[in-house]
């Protein structure tokens, strides 16, 4: 890169305590990102690359933050912060491959730009939703805490992503919490083309810190100095008291939000002013005035990188392109897992199905020392439903803790307990409450492992169903929203012993498990339970009953429902297949014996459209299709949302026309 020459430095730089090395290290970890930019627009030209987000202009933050933090603290970047991974020194290759989608990149082709994490080098990169990468950090903060290794994060989001409920939501448990969080938003002027006055309505970002009783600071963003002599202070002070810090990096976003969109929304002088502020150039100069820095040297540190740059790019460009493999693909979408049966003697105790949840958490609790429990009210008051009542007494609070009403970046929070090397169970206080943390379950949990070989080490405990009178937003069991989403596991037990001993496994699997429990089953449902901790199989159903009439299939309360059906028709002779785990579903059971009676029924309390029993129904189409007696069927809850009193929730229940469309399939 040829020096350039502004009319004047438009910073004042402060060197005080800085030595000369470190300067100059300052410039070449800016000049590197910026050299590389520069070469990845070209080959944006040549279509030798599909997209780019340029962080030209914001150099200096991603340098600065990356310098402060020791290589074995996270850093939580955005697609803006190429010097971040550099000052890393990951090795380029590796990002260029990453970049074409190739093997030695971090995703095997599965995702582009910087959508990638890598714990080699502590980096935990973005999703495109934003706003969970906070919660995140805050897991990851808060396992630094329970480890006390003295260890700050750093998180970065762009003045638009300030705008998601998820930013909010983390930014008050890591206040509440006192975690030692850098929360760094660079504010370069757009969120893609919406200007700031039309992002927020208040001077500065950095004021919303005194609503969250968090410390906050605006740095000018382009002085590479002001903003490494600032977070050295700042984190050298929050490793000996502990708390989270808001930071306003003020700086431009100078090229597009990615090369195509441009910026003619973007007035020229407006281009112009933070061009003459511009990070690199400007350093440059003042390097040069204090005889630190001399044409003939940046000549040598541009021509060094720029070789680097070709070198890898190279080898990068002879690495061939990935293979569609579809073993691969399937078998990357769940962290490896080696069930170990623990088996268990005969000494049982009968006792209700909350007893038996609450026993395997406890359970759990002692095997895992590195497990923590998250949720509303789940401490002292020991949750709505009393399952972890007394385990703070036993726990304490760092295991056992209460969360501020804020589903969303608890379940992120849980991830980045996962990221840091624990395990987490979080309750949704109701089931129902799930949307409000649908987002990270989804998009940040369920893609982790098949993205960058993340585990999510986190099971989330979902009170459900109906029948207890509780209306349309504590009553629904939505399942199905989740086994449709690839990467997740799906429990949902209906007996005490099941439910003891899949939690137990859940808790072990290293991948995310919902793990659903009937409310109207927690104080009506006894059985006789082994005391100890023991484990069941994830995936494998159960059968309660065998007979060759036909295949009852269901689970939850759904089950109980077919019992007591059966109960009534001593002369039916039906297989009773309890599913017990959703996904992964144990088709060979249930094609088993469909195959045997030749006649199959699906009892599930979701509604029916779009539900599990739909797509059971056709696996057993696909599957059983030549051994089918009669079409199968599906019996199921009415279209319409869960009501409340008793007559209407009756109605919309399957539990009273089970019986009939059973004697109607048996006739058929």
């Amino acid at each position: 890169m040829k020096s350039q020459i502004v009319p004047k430095i438009h910073f004042d730089y402060d060197r005080t305590n800085i030595n000369s090395d470190t300067l100059v290290s300052l410039y070449r970890a800016m000049l590197k990102p910026r050299l590389i930019e520069e070469k990845m627009m070209i080959l944006l030209r040549q279509g030798k690359i599909s997209k780019w987000f340029s962080g030209i202009g914001q150099e200096a933050i991603s340098v600065g933050v990356a310098s402060v933090l020791n290589s074995n603290e996270y850093i939580l970047p955005m697609h803006r912060n190429l010097g971040v991974f550099t000052t890393r020194e990951i090795p380029l290759y590796r990002l260029f491959s990453q970049w074409q989608g190739k093997a030695n990149g971090f995703t095997n082709g599965r995702d582009r730009s910087f959508h990638f994490g890598t714990q080699e080098f502590n980096i935990v990169g973005m999703i495109s939703h934003l706003g969970p990468q906070f919660g995140v950090a805050d897991g990851i903060a808060l396992a630094n805490q329970l480890k006390k290794n003295d260890h700050v994060c750093a998180v970065f989001t762009g003045e638009g992503g300030t705008s998601e409920g998820d930013i909010h939501e983390a930014l008050n448990v890591a206040s509440v919490w006192q975690l030692p969080v850098l929360f760094c938003i660079e504010n370069n002027g757009y969120g893609l083309s919406t200007p700031t006055s039309e992002q927020y309505n208040c001077e500065h970002l950095a004021d919303r810190g005194k609503g969250y009783g968090m410390e906050s600071h605006i740095i000018e963003g382009n002085n590479i100095l002001e903003v490494y002599s600032k977070l050295k202070e700042l984190v050298s002070d929050m490793r000996k008291n502990p708390r989270p810090v808001l930071l306003e990096f003020k700086t431009f976003r100078m090229r597009g939000h990615e090369e195509a969109s441009g910026t003619k929304y973007v007035p020229t002088e407006l281009i112009d002013f933070w061009g003459e502020k511009d990070p690199l150039i400007n350093f440059e100069k003042y390097l040069i005035s204090e005889e630190l820095l001399s044409e003939e040297m940046i000549e040598a540190f541009t021509n060094a990188i720029k070789q680097e740059i070709d070198e890898n790019l190279e080898k990068a460009f002879e690495e061939p392109t990935i293979e569609a493999d579809l073993t691969k693909e399937l078998n990357d979408v769940y962290s490896s897992f080696k069930y170990q049966e623990v088996a268990h003697t005969n000494d049982v105790e009968n006792i209700r199905l909350i007893d038996a949840i609450s026993e395997g958490l406890k359970l759990s609790m002692r095997k895992h020392d590195n497990l923590v429990i998250m949720g509303q009210d789940v401490a002292e008051y020991g949750g709505v439903f009393k399952i972890t009542e007394g385990f703070v007494e036993e726990f304490g609070k760092e295991r056992v803790r209460n969360t501020p009403i804020c589903e969303s970046a608890i379940v992120s929070a849980a991830m980045g307990l996962s990221i840091n090397g624990f395990k987490a169970v979080m309750e949704m206080q109701f089931a129902d409450f799930v949307t409000s943390g649908f987002n990270p379950i989804i998009n940040y949990l369920a893609k982790s492992h098949y993205r960058w070989n993340q585990k999510a080490d986190v099971v989330i405990r979902m009170p459900c169903g109906a029948g207890v009178g509780a209306g349309p937003f504590h009553s629904q069991t939505n399942e199905a929203w989740f086994t449709h989403t690839p990467g997740l596991k799906v429990v949902y037990p209906a007996f005490p012993y099941d439910a003891k001993g899949l939690l137990a496994t859940a808790i072990e699997d290293p991948n995310p498990v919902l793990f659903f429990e009937h409310k109207a089953l927690y104080r009506s449902i006894r059985q006789d339970v082994p005391k100890e901790y023991y484990t069941l199989p994830i995936g494998k159903a159960a059968t309660l009953r065998e007979g060759d009439a036909i295949t009852i299939i269901s689970y939850g309360a759904g089950i109980h429902w077919a019992i007591e059906t059966l109960d009534t028709l001593p002369d039916v002779k039906a297989d009773l297949i309890d599913l017990r785990t959703l996904s992964p579903l144990d088709t060979e059971t249930i094609f088993a014996s469909v195959s045997k009676t030749g006649k199959a029924i699906i009892l599930q309390e979701d509604s029916l459209f779009g539900g599990i029993a739909s797509d059971i129904s056709a696996l057993i189409s696909e599957h059983c299709f030549e051994k089918l007696d009669a079409p199968v069927m599906r019996v199921a809850s009415i279209e319409t949302p869960i009501p409340f009193a008793a007559a209407l929730e009756s109605q919309y229940l399957p539990k009273n026309k089970f019986k009939e469309a059973l004697i109607n399939l048996l006739a058929y």
